[in-house]
């Protein structure tokens, strides 16, 4: 048995209790994959993160980012909410930026207006989805041929595919059939409409069929997939915001920002539980 500094994250969410939690286990060295896995199971939320000294000599710290049913190669919410942990521990940039070594390799984060941003990493997979396939997620989403708008892979590490609906009373209005989406992760967005509001310009949702978490209430990944099809179509302004976590009473708040030829995916972090962990 060990102790191990350990704090549970608000990430997405000024309000501690209206954006996505993210478990972190800090000072992790000496905990094995078996274990982590374990714990992130037993945590039962979306993401849990062990937080390791880096292997690149260029990195400030590395990250092992475990959902309750596999280990991620990269997530959004987590590298901002280890962020914040490590930070709050203690930990000192050797740059201007912190730098996070992780599945993908190294990730930029930076503070920005809204809190921390994470630089998005690039596509591994885009493009349309086949035919059979986008029939067989809108099917699973219960959504109706002439409210999807366009589907395509948005795919940056973390396997995402993305539907565009007709608006965001249709995106809220979903409710899926996992039997039917089993074995994929599928992002649907949808833009405000006058009277919505002026909070955000767009509304995402995510789900992850047999997960703990089977939709996840604020998804920086799947957001900065988005975010790269939609600015690479100059569909949207270089700074918007999208809105998740609405239908599971949340309030998550992704701030995009594209500055030259660089994407930053950011929003506000804070911790509400402090103290640690016997693993």
């Amino acid at each position: 048995m060990s102790t191990h500094p350990f704090q549970q994250v608000n990430v997405f969410s000024a309000d501690p209790l209206l954006g996505n939690p993210l478990a972190v286990v800090l000072d992790a060295a000496g905990i094995d994959e078996s274990r982590m896995a374990a714990f992130a199971r037993w945590t039962n939320l979306s993401e849990t993160t062990f937080v390791l000294p880096p292997t690149d000599p260029r990195a400030d710290y590395r990250v092992r980012i475990f959902t309750t049913l596999e280990e991620l190669p990269f997530a959004g919410h987590p590298t901002l909410g280890s962020c914040h942990a490590w930070l709050a521990q203690g930990g000192v940039p050797k740059g201007q930026e912190i730098v996070q070594e992780c599945g993908i390799g190294l990730v930029r984060i930076r503070h920005g207006e809204a809190g921390l941003a994470f630089l998005a990493p690039p596509l591994l997979r885009g493009g349309a989805l086949d035919p059979a396939l986008r029939e067989r997620v809108r099917a699973g989403l219960g959504v109706r041929v002439e409210d999807v708008v366009d589907a395509r892979w948005v795919d940056n590490g973390t396997g995402w595919l993305a539907l565009r609906l007709r608006d965001r009373a249709t995106v809220l209005a979903l409710q899926p059939d996992y039997t039917q989406l089993d074995g994929l992760k599928v992002g649907v967005f949808g833009p405000w409409q006058p009277g919505d509001g002026d909070a955000a310009q767009f509304e995402s949702r995510a789900f992850i069929a047999g997960d703990g978490a089977p939709e996840d209430p604020a998804t920086g990944s799947l957001n900065a997939g988005i975010a790269r099809w939609l600015l690479e179509e100059g569909q949207v302004p270089d700074r918007y915001v999208i809105s998740q976590g609405t239908v599971l009473g949340r309030a998550g708040r992704l701030q995009v920002e594209r500055v030259g030829d660089a994407l930053w995916i950011g929003g506000a972090c804070v911790t509400c539980i402090a103290g640690t962990v016997t693993l």
